[in-house]
């Protein structure tokens, strides 16, 4: 988290605490990463052409129901096929659920996968890891978000962070922090600039950006020479690797927090609200809007995580008793939310000419029980589900994969979390056959052996 303010007690004069003057420093999520990014492109890791791709990671925490969604069954019995009806979408044979008109609409942009599955737990925790990383946390190794490996390989290409995480990142979802959100093993360096804060607030703002009022731009640049002060006094240190990091890192965190750049991309007032309003004015909606914005502004990387909370109504957790909610329950408030914004999300990259350059994924932790539960419904199950995918190359208008008859386990074309981190390195033009650089030193593969994008997609 950036910041400026001084929060302990131990305070200088100037009213910024040792630990603070110490953060600003040490931040992550400012993506310091220009030298890996030339090593990377001088290797061949990532392809011509693709530089300016960006991703939009929707991870609909919770977990939503492929079977009430993107994948019904109207022929099967009762307590399989759940109380929606299939619609048809702009295209031919692609009938999505009744709750989802403007995703019907908009159907022959995205493509759906729909034979998703995974082996791991099926609690929460551990759906987020493997699904944003492709691996599970084993033996230690902490591995990087897809987000974080983007900032590694690709860099920052504007005063904004590479890696940015809207509105918060997860933890708040019944279980602990999980691993997977953050740079692992490639340094805190390539964490996220999480915002940590709610877009559709009439008083928004993002925490830490900009300096206080207390702290005047004087104030702040007198903060920065007295910096360059104490690297003059440490030369010796000032030959190591640790600190070029250090200072390379501190000069990113100065940059960003100047930045008008910044401060405007964030500043969802300079939309027009005919434009505020299409996307929903609503957390997700307003999150799916000033993603569009921080793609504009040069970010690489953004994850939108949907529904922060699994223990009320707005949420995707629909177990159906308290203090969950229903199958029922995502008719009248969560779908028509995640409909408008991810909808309004496309069809506004439509408009302006960004989706070819921009992969929006739709991704979740696992997918839902075939059979609805005795509380009205549906229940943890890894075994199967949908993602879908727009933009950054994506053809749209497929359905690729099949599930059973009620929609248990994949029938055709099984897509695995690794095939899925594939395919979306593969839209940002890295080189699926290259390594990062692991634990120890040591190489570690981009995506493990036998993991592939899934080229139908492409």
């Amino acid at each position: 988290m950036l910041t400026l303010t001084g929060r302990g007690k131990t305070q200088t004069c100037d009213g910024i605490t040792r630990r603070d003057f110490m953060q600003i420093g040490t931040l992550g999520g400012v993506g310091l990463s220009m030298p890996s990014y030339l090593a990377a492109k001088e290797a061949g890791a990532i392809k011509p052409g693709h530089d300016e791709r960006a991703c939009i990671m929707i991870f609909n925490l919770g977990a939503p129901s492929h079977l009430d969604l993107w994948d019904m069954k109207p022929d099967a019995a009762a307590e399989v096929r759940g109380p929606f009806k299939p619609v048809d979408s702009n295209v031919p044979g692609m009938q999505l659920s009744e709750i989802l008109p403007r995703h019907a609409k908009i159907a022959d942009k995205f493509s759906l996968v729909r034979s998703c599955y995974h082996t791991s737990a099926a609690v929460h925790d551990a759906g987020w890891q493997i699904m944003q990383t492709g691996r599970q946390f084993q033996g230690g190794v902490n591995t990087p978000h897809a987000g974080a490996v983007t900032s590694y390989l690709k860099g920052r290409k504007s005063d904004l962070p590479p890696f940015v995480v809207l509105p918060e990142t997860m933890g708040r979802g019944g279980g602990n922090l999980p691993n997977g959100q953050a740079g692992g093993f490639l340094g805190k360096a390539y964490d996220p600039f999480a915002l940590m804060a709610d877009p559709s607030k009439p008083d928004f703002k993002v925490p830490d950006l900009l300096p206080p009022a207390d702290i005047s731009t004087v104030r702040l640049e007198r903060r920065r020479k007295m910096r360059e002060v104490v690297d003059e006094a440490v030369g010796n240190f000032e030959a190591t690797e640790n600190a070029a990091l250090l200072n390379d890192n501190f000069a990113a965190a100065f940059r960003m927090m100047t930045s008008t750049q910044a401060r405007e991309a964030f500043d969802l007032k300079q939309e027009p609200q005919k434009v505020r309003e299409r996307y929903g004015m609503n957390r997700f909606g307003q999150c799916c809007l000033l993603a569009r914005r921080l793609v504009e502004n040069g970010v690489r990387f953004i994850t939108i995580n949907s529904f922060l909370t699994v223990f009320n109504e707005i949420t995707w957790d629909i177990h159906g008793s308290k203090p969950f909610t229903s199958i029922e329950g995502m008719k009248d408030i969560v779908c028509p939310m995640y409909d408008q914004g991810y909808s309004a999300l496309i069809e506004d990259l439509v408009d302006r000419g960004m989706l070819d350059n921009t992969l929006v994924c739709n991704l979740q932790e696992f997918g839902r029980t075939p059979r609805v539960n005795p509380a009205g419904g549906r229940d943890h199950w890894p075994q199967c589900f949908t993602t879908y995918y727009a933009g950054g190359g994506v053809k749209g208008g497929q359905v690729i994969g099949a599930s059973d008859p009620v929609g248990g386990v994949p029938a055709e074309r099984p897509v695995e979390p690794g095939d899925i981190l594939a395919t979306i390195f593969h839209s940002q033009g890295f080189d699926l056959e290259s390594h990062l650089p692991g634990p120890a030193g040591r190489p570690f593969p981009l995506v493990d052996f036998g993991r592939h994008e899934i080229h139908e997609l492409f």
